[in-house]
């Protein structure tokens, strides 16, 4: 394992510098405006990190350095190109999941070998083999990260299944789900202070099964409509489990950016609970996903009446209105209909009409995912409204044209107690004059499952099919 040569002040100095890169990194992200000069920032500050590590620690030759990166390199860049925005959550949620396991691995390592981690102390007797013990200290940094980068791996890969469609969206609810959580997360504390006073190897591995057990146990009765909570919360899980990491390491560097990756996370997830009224210690606990009866019933949705529309009805009411809000969702970004939804708010702009973009906080299913995909089609940013800033507008709004955001525009959130959304902040669409709503079919229901009943409002007009190809159709029918 690494071998640290003699502190050097400007290897504090490179650290110190990496930490800045990464803090400023986080304010450039906070916007799509900057975000491009955030991720310069981030890569710049990481650059400075890794190579400073690799030349004051010892850790293998150069050939097997190179071929390390080039292999790890090669596989993010094809993994980069490849990837969809559409899959982008599941990345993300795999990517979690590495760094969780490389936790493990390396608080694995440590205790099976900890002379060559530096946390050890020998005792040499006269007679018989030495004795190695853990420093106290290392043992509670060990034991805490092994435990966060278990719940993060199985936790993220569960999370990964239920974004892929693996797993369906739908909460699993166990019986007793939450005295199961709480005597699990007792026992894991519980054997983390008994490790302090007794290295055992039976605790260290019972700690890292009932880590993984309990990782699986959190995400598992969490329902569709809160992923995008879930995926802020293993990337706080992530960044804990990081900088634990750094410790076991001795590396400034990493828990410095392991604890602002843990501490933006958690404030990220609180931000997206209050926006969804949920309660941040119930994400912590896990399970908060809604009640298994919960939601309005498909079948009693398809006797209603609901009109439906064309691309030239769309397009005659649009370019007659004074002010059209556009409400994105995860459909657009299935469709990939972001540059052809940006073509046709630049036709509307070029009849005079005012284009608006009104994005919900959970839209999608990762945090931001539709302003990452508005940037791309080079939506201007000033176009661009959260819910907060916006929602007032729709009752002076001519036209809500929804694109494939169900449940941030179900009225149900706000009516229904037996809804698992009830309580969600939505988008109040239901407001505007006129609501085109595009949807493949009227058989399907959002990633929480359950009807929106705004699709039978009577001011309510469906367009039923896919989102990118009526929008074209929209854009030819406005010209």
């Amino acid at each position: 394992m690494p071998e640290a040569l003699p502190v050097n002040p400007w290897v504090s100095l490179a650290y110190l510098v990496a930490g800045v890169c990464f803090i400023l990194a986080l304010r450039g992200l906070s916007s799509p405006a900057t975000s491009r000069r955030g991720n310069r920032l981030g890569m710049i500050g990481m650059g400075i990190a890794v190579v400073t590590t690799l030349i004051t620690h010892d850790i293998a030759s150069p050939i097997e350095l190179a071929a390390a990166i080039a292999i790890g390199g090669a596989i993010g860049f094809v993994t980069a190109r490849r990837i969809a925005m559409t899959a982008m959550p599941q990345l993300v949620a795999a990517f979690h999941s590495l760094v969780g396991l490389a936790a493990v691995l390396v608080a694995a390592a440590a205790f099976l070998n900890p002379v060559a981690f530096g946390i050890a102390q020998v005792i040499r007797p006269i007679f018989g083999p030495d004795v190695v013990t853990i420093l106290p200290v290392s043992r509670i940094e060990m034991s805490l990260g092994v435990a966060i980068g278990a719940i993060t791996f199985s936790g993220s890969v569960i999370a990964f299944l239920k974004l892929n469609g693996n797993m369906g969206g739908k909460p699993i609810l166990l019986p007793g789900r939450h005295v199961i959580n709480l005597a699990l997360l007792a026992a894991i504390l519980g054997l983390v202070v008994l490790f302090v006073e007794d290295q055992s190897p039976w605790i260290f591995w019972t700690i890292t099964v009932l880590s993984f057990a309990i990782g699986f146990l959190l995400i598992v009765p969490i329902g569709g409509a809160d992923m995008p909570v879930v995926v802020s919360m293993l990337n706080s899980y992530s960044g804990w489990a990081a900088a634990a990491m750094g410790f076991t390491l001795h590396n400034s560097a990493m828990i410095i950016t392991g604890a602002l990756v843990g501490s933006s996370g958690a404030i990220l997830s609180y931000i997206m609970c209050k926006a969804m009224n949920r309660s941040f210690v119930s994400v912590i606990a896990g399970g908060f996903g809604g009640d298994a009866g919960g939601g309005a019933s498909g079948a009693a949705a398809i006797d209603r009446p609901w009109k439906r529309g064309s691309a030239d009805d769309a397009a005659f009411l649009m370019s007659q209105a004074e002010q059209v809000i556009i409400v994105p969702g995860y459909g657009m970004a299935v469709a990939q209909a972001q540059h052809a939804l940006r073509e046709m708010g630049d036709k509307l702009k070029a009849h005079g009409v005012r284009v608006k973009y009104a994005i919900h906080p959970v839209a999608g299913r990762m945090p931001g995912h539709m302003n990452v995909l508005l940037a791309e089609a080079n939506v201007p940013y000033d176009e661009v409204f959260e819910l907060e800033d916006i929602n007032s507008e729709f009752a002076q709004t001519d036209v809500a044209f929804v694109i494939g955001a169900n449940d941030v525009t179900n009225p149900a959130a706000k009516t229904d107690k037996s809804s698992p959304i009830f309580g969600m902040p939505v988008l109040d669409v239901e407001k505007a004059k006129t609501v085109l709503f595009i949807k493949r079919s009227m058989g399907g229901v959002g990633y929480a499952g359950v009807d929106n009943e705004l699709f039978y409002r009577d001011n309510t007009m469906m367009l039923l099919a896919d989102a990118k190809k009526m929008v074209e159709e929209i854009v030819k029918a406005i010209e």
